[in-house]
């Protein structure tokens, strides 16, 4: 089979075609006949320690397929099942998944969309309910919101009742998100924004702020959350690592600073968020109040372009690509 490997080079990662053979399922695990799989930004990201690549392998974190074949334990799925799922190796024809980390896809869905959902979604939701703890009427903040976490953020966040504001560089973007429910979009780089999501919630300030920029972005998420807000760190996509932190807002409003990241999730601790999901969010992807927002499809073999259109930042939402 054809399987796209990764590496770090030079502060970069670059992608290889090579041939591979078709995996066999372990005990737990679905072989995936793979239809589509989606580009995430932190896989890409050399740069950041934690997804530094030094021996090659293979690519891809979520997409959506056909389940080929099934291993000993494994119930709930069969040959044939449409599912979504997140896994290594995903820029393959086939891959072999853990059943934990697999979701029956709703009909709705194209093969595209569902491949949308894995990754960005479950970070979305894991950045604004186990840990943000957003409440319906409450006001939810997101810095970088064209990227895919952002819009995920946005759906999510909107079909529970929440307000969102979210910031881009990018007039167009923020017009195209607002038909989608983002409430405020304010076109800002870096931190010039919280005088605006200040005036846009009365003065209050937002209950949950989720950072997808980095380091620049991270003083004006801070001046921007209301008294016991709560603060993801989530992407660097501006390389900034490292920022001044103003201790005052943090003690005197009883501020809560987290991060959120895959990399050293244990396999119960990604089962959990993904059944989480799956319980919480899933039932709006099958009834119609979200619709994952793709962007652009390549084709697989044009991975590598679809790679240095997201790295050129020209993305709104998704960028996948289809195999077959």
């Amino acid at each position: 089979m054809k399987s796209f490997y990764i590496k770090s080079e030079h502060g970069k990662t670059a992608l290889e075609l090579r041939d591979a053979p078709v995996p066999q399922p372990r005990a737990g695990e679905l072989v995936v006949r793979m239809r589509a799989a989606s580009l995430n930004r932190g896989e890409l990201l050399a740069s950041i320690g934690l997804h530094s690549v030094d021996t090659p392998r293979p690519a891809g974190g979520d997409g959506a397929g056909e389940v080929h074949a099934v291993g000993e334990g494994v119930t709930g799925f069969k040959p044939g099942d449409r599912i979504l799922l997140r896994g290594r190796g995903t820029f393959s024809e086939y891959a072999a998944v853990a059943k934990e980390q697999a979701i029956q896809m709703p009909e709705r869905l194209s093969w595209e969309q569902a491949a949308s959902i894995p990754t960005a979604y479950i970070t979305a939701y894991e950045a604004l309910y186990p840990y943000g703890r957003l409440q319906r009427g409450e006001w939810l903040l997101v810095a970088g919101v064209s990227s895919g976490v952002g819009v995920a953020c946005v759906q999510i966040a909107k079909a529970a009742g929440a307000k969102v504001a979210g910031t881009s560089g990018a007039a167009d973007k923020l017009a195209k998100l607002k038909a989608i429910g983002l409430d405020v979009g304010i076109r800002a780089r870096g931190s010039d924004f919280a005088d605006e999501v200040l005036e846009a919630t009365g003065g209050k300030g937002v209950n949950v702020a989720v950072n997808l920029v980095g380091g620049t972005a991270f003083p004006g998420c801070l001046r921007s959350l209301a008294n016991q807000g709560r603060l993801a760190i989530v992407g660097y996509v501006d390389g900034a690592m490292k920022c001044e932190l103003d201790l005052e807002p943090v003690h005197g409003k009883r501020l809560e600073i987290f991060g959120l990241s895959n990399a050293y999730l244990t396999p119960a601790e990604r089962a959990e968020a993904t059944h989480g999901f799956a319980r919480e969010v899933m039932p709006a992807f099958a009834d119609g109040r979200i619709t994952p927002l793709v962007d652009k499809v390549f084709p697989f073999d044009e991975l590598p372009a679809a790679k240095a259109y997201v790295e050129s930042n020209a993305q709104l939402g998704k960028v996948v690509v289809r195999m077959g």
